[in-house]
């Protein structure tokens, strides 16, 4: 018996492209993508080499190492905490048969859907030590000062609100291809309930752990709202502050490499010890696990969950609407949110399509070519996304003021941005539908007679609508709420809801504030809880 080379194992015969006159648009298209997601990196190791004794002495200050450590330590903290919470989430959703448990499902997911500086904002304002729990103490109690809610603890947990849907969704999912008969086995051998969780359900969640826990920590490294409205400093934070304050910029490029270089290194060893480990059933089919009566844990989970929820969502509603009513009653004139509303939608919406379709054609060219040339594709992509939002902007701002200024402070390049930025979202979802698509249909209309792109449009395009739904969405929401890239990118007089917020709560106008936050969160929460919903009715039918 002969096998494949190692770079042709993953993808058979009949998925690798096939081209008549050997010129493929898509995949010529797709390896441009690649070489311009490398770009900003390249830049950033140019610049750094440049710079020579001052970026190499930007690295091994002490003030580096602390804020190194600080920067870890957060990410860790935050990390940690996310599993802890979602994986109690996930199981009390999963396991548990609870009275609506399909909308408390929905209900624990949204606070992804929130800005992490909304909730930085709302934090400060309701538990910040001149904020409104303050001065209701004061009047009520004589409390002079709350003690200070900034630095490492109120990053700590505002961070853990946005990011614990991460590791919910992740280990909600690892929960559901769970093979009941594996724990019913450790149960006829002895073993208690929660000897046979931690012996052999927990191994079996640690995919879905392990890979919610990168992504918290990830975006923990790359946050810049929530902790420059703290005040905790960490790499993120002074690079930012390098561009802006520093006419030597070769500094701040040797702190943004360290910065990709956490980040990097933390995705190659999730992924090693993913490709090291094995999860699955060798043979049989799994039977979908029995729900259980609550026990009184769960109550205590339920409401945790339903504080977390209500916190990440009601605070920063809450204070909006509080600034907004108190605007109102003191005559104060507001300005207009219309030309940021639009804006935020135009380039939600255009950066959304410009990015699934790009993902699109990377995405089929990495499932129709495989081995080498996906890795090559794929890869990139990955290196570009290890890249802090931050970090890609002001690596984009330098290169076209230097070598493209006509492009410096344009729409195109905030496009760039986004595509650069979002791409891997598309791309790892599109390619999760395209993989499960059975290419003998396309061939099967080819054999009918129709050509490539009509075969195109009748057959595979209607199977692939949902993930091009599921990649669209996704898109259009992180790109609503994106602060450094939007910030950095925009046009002179190009207001966002993101930097209108940003701008007003930096000033302390408050009250300014208000209404872009409310329509930012109704944007995001909105469209997502509707998503989510529909996504639980069509898995409760399909496993009923």
């Amino acid at each position: 018996m002969t096998f494949p080379a190692s770079g042709e194992a993953a993808v058979p015969a009949w998925r690798r492209v096939r081209s008549v006159s050997g010129f493929d648009l898509g995949a010529v298209l797709s390896v441009v993508l690649a070489a311009l997601a490398l770009a900003p990196l390249a830049y950033l190791v140019w610049r750094t080499l440049e710079g020579g004794e001052s970026a190499l002495a930007a690295l091994v200050r002490p003030r580096t190492r602390e804020l190194v450590i600080r920067s870890v330590l957060l990410a860790g903290a935050v990390a940690s905490t996310s599993a802890v919470i979602g994986l109690a989430l996930a199981w009390l959703t999963e396991r548990v048969d609870l009275s609506g448990r399909r909308l408390l499902a929905v209900l624990f997911a949204l606070p992804l859907a929130v800005p992490s500086y909304l909730t930085a904002y709302a934090l400060v304002a309701v538990f910040g030590p001149r904020g409104v729990l303050a001065g209701a103490l004061e009047r009520a109690f004589g409390f002079e000062r709350l003690p200070e809610f900034y630095g490492f603890f109120g990053a700590w947990f505002t961070l853990t609100l946005v990011t614990y849907p991460y590791a919910y969704l992740s280990v909600r999912a690892a929960l559901r291809g769970v093979d009941p008969t594996l724990e019913d086995a450790a149960r006829l051998l002895g073993h208690g309930r929660f000897c046979t969780f931690l012996r052999v359900t927990l191994p079996l969640l640690r995919p879905g752990i392990v890979s919610g826990m990168l992504l918290s920590a990830l975006y923990t490294l790359a946050d810049f709202g929530a902790i420059a409205i703290l005040r905790y400093p960490t790499l993120t934070y002074s690079i930012y502050n390098q561009y802006r304050l520093s006419f030597d910029r070769s500094a701040a490029a040797a702190l943004a490499l360290l910065l990709v270089a956490i980040s990097a290194m933390l995705v190659v060893a999730e992924r090693r010890w993913r490709r090291r480990a094995a999860f699955y059933r060798l043979v049989g089919v799994a039977r979908s696990q029995p729900r259980g009566r609550p026990r009184w844990w769960a109550w205590g989970v339920l409401a945790i969950g339903l504080a977390l929820v209500g916190t990440a969502l009601g605070a920063p509603a809450g204070i909006a609407a509080y600034w907004l009513w108190r605007a109102r009653m003191l005559g104060e004139a507001l300005p207009s949110v219309s030309e940021p509303l639009v804006h935020s939608l135009v380039v939600g919406i255009g950066a959304a399509t410009l990015t699934v379709s790009a993902g699109f054609l990377v995405a089929r060219t990495i499932v129709r070519t495989g081995g080498r040339m996906a890795s090559a594709l794929d890869l990139p992509l990955w290196i570009s996304y290890a890249l802090p939002g931050i970090v890609l902007a002001l690596a984009l701002v330098s290169l076209t003021a230097q070598f493209l200024p006509f492009l410096y402070q344009t729409l195109a390049l905030l496009f760039v941005g986004y595509l650069l930025r979002f791409l891997p979202e598309a791309v790892g979802t599109l390619r999760s539908v395209l993989l499960q698509q059975n290419p003998r249909l396309e061939e099967a209309a080819r054999t009918l007679g129709m050509r490539p792109w009509r075969a195109w449009l009748r057959v595979q395009l209607p199977l692939a609508l949902p993930g091009f739904g599921s990649a669209f969405a996704l898109v259009f929401l992180t790109t609503v709420k994106e602060l450094p890239v939007t910030l950095l990118l925009s046009p002179i007089g190009f207001p966002t809801l993101a930097t209108t917020i940003w701008n007003a709560t930096a000033e302390a106008y408050w009250s300014h504030a208000a209404l872009p936050t409310l329509l930012l969160l109704s944007i995001g929460v909105v469209p997502m809880g509707f998503f989510n919903w529909w996504q639980e009715r069509t898995l409760g039918e399909g496993r009923g």
